[in-house]
């Protein structure tokens, strides 16, 4: 496997777009991303697009008529929440392999005002969510998540609170997020209550997005780089849902992110201890404090110390081990297609130094890791060196 780079990126502010379909917003964040490497649709050899709510609709080669037809492989992927990163892995896989020097991946979707909803899906209603608890939606899932995190562990509603006044405080300086207003801790715990312990803040806004990156062979960036430090892509993960007694009666959001880190960090020769920043799926507040330990960024039951460590927000801008400067998604928005290459593009923007990040720069950023769950489907993980 060849060494694989990120040569360009580009993103447009996720919100909401009525005036513009899917591949236009697709084809804006491409040639952004084109641009910024220095190339044009003409020298792409593979591409990889990501969509979920129009999957079956071909949007890649669609995006591809605004781009320029010029023949190459389009290949659409849907895979829950974690689309866009599988489409930024089947790029990297791409070059990698050594039959592409260069691949884009766009992830876009224009979701609305649709809420992220979920149910069982068929099959045996004994053996589903929906059989069980009476409900298969992601803000019941995550609920259960938090509420069994506070049993097992004392965590409180305060430490989910704070992970959303993080966010909240993070966006104000990302011009890409959707929502941009800081909060404060009465704000998140006396908003409208959604699915205990999330109340209408710990819970992320759902929007319309697109997102892209240009990946290159080592050989390319020699030629197309022009000196600039691009990273490398150290590690690229895709797991699914192993068996598991619970999910008969629970879902599992944990244990194919725990696998999915374990790989990565062998892959990358790298530890949580490394990490500059880290872009993690907080489709809810809940999520993000379950996924500290997940991602082994804090021990097994310490995600609320984790918080609250040397008096503040221990994983905000600023401290050891800054978790979703973005905004995450509490803030910067959900579009299901866009999240995962939206946060490699963070993760890019920060080891490079880029003016996208000015504002919330992480210094002397080194190592960075990208995360998405899509529950019941796929987890990715993205690592990546400067």
């Amino acid at each position: 496997m060849t060494n694989v780079y990120v040569l360009g990126t580009g993103m447009i502010k996720f919100g909401r777009y009525p005036e513009k379909n899917v591949p236009q917003m697709g084809a804006e964040a491409a040639l952004i991303a084109l641009k910024d490497a220095g190339i044009t649709i003409k020298d792409v050899e593979f591409f990889a697009c990501g969509n979920l709510y129009q999957a079956s609709m071909m949007v890649g080669q669609r995006i591809m008529q605004h781009l320029g037809q010029t023949g190459i492989p389009v290949v659409n992927v849907s895979n829950a929440c974690a689309t866009g990163s599988t489409a930024f892995r089947e790029a990297y896989m791409a070059v990698a392999s050594g039959m592409y020097d260069i691949a884009l991946a766009v992830g876009v979707e224009q979701m609305g005002k649709q809420g992220l909803l979920g149910g069982p899906g068929g099959g045996d209603p004994a053996y589903s969510t929906e059989g069980k608890l009476g409900s298969g939606l992601m803000p019941a899932v995550f609920g259960q998540a938090g509420v069994e995190h506070m049993r097992k562990y004392g965590t409180k509603i305060e430490h989910f609170a704070k992970i959303s006044v993080k966010a909240h405080q993070h966006a104000t300086k990302n011009p890409f997020s959707q929502y941009r207003n800081a909060l404060t801790l009465e704000d998140v715990l006396n908003a409208r209550m959604i699915c205990y312990p999330n109340t209408l803040y710990m819970c992320c806004p759902t929007g319309d997005g697109a997102a892209a990156a240009v990946l290159v062979s080592e050989a390319k960036l020699r030629q197309l780089a022009g000196g600039r430090k691009r990273p490398r892509i150290a590690a690229s993960v895709l797991t699914s849902d192993p068996w598991t007694e619970r999910d008969l009666a629970l879902p599992d959001v944990s244990t194919l992110t725990r696998m999915a880190a374990k790989k990565a960090y062998e892959q990358a020769g790298v530890g949580p201890e490394d990490l500059s920043l880290t872009e993690l799926h907080d489709c809810f507040a809940t999520a993000e404090l379950v996924h500290y330990e997940n991602l082994f960024l804090c021990k097994e039951g310490e995600a609320a110390k984790f918080i609250d460590e040397g008096g503040g927000v221990h994983p905000d801008l600023g401290g050891k081990m800054p978790v979703n400067v973005s905004g995450g998604l509490l803030s910067k928005g959900h579009p299901l297609g866009a999240t995962g290459v939206a946060n490699i593009c963070e993760i890019v923007w920060h080891l490079t130094e880029d003016e996208r990040a000015r504002e919330r720069q992480v210094p002397n950023a080194k190592v960075g890791l990208a995360h998405v769950i899509g529950l019941g489907s796929a987890c990715t993980i993205h690592i990546l060196t400067i």
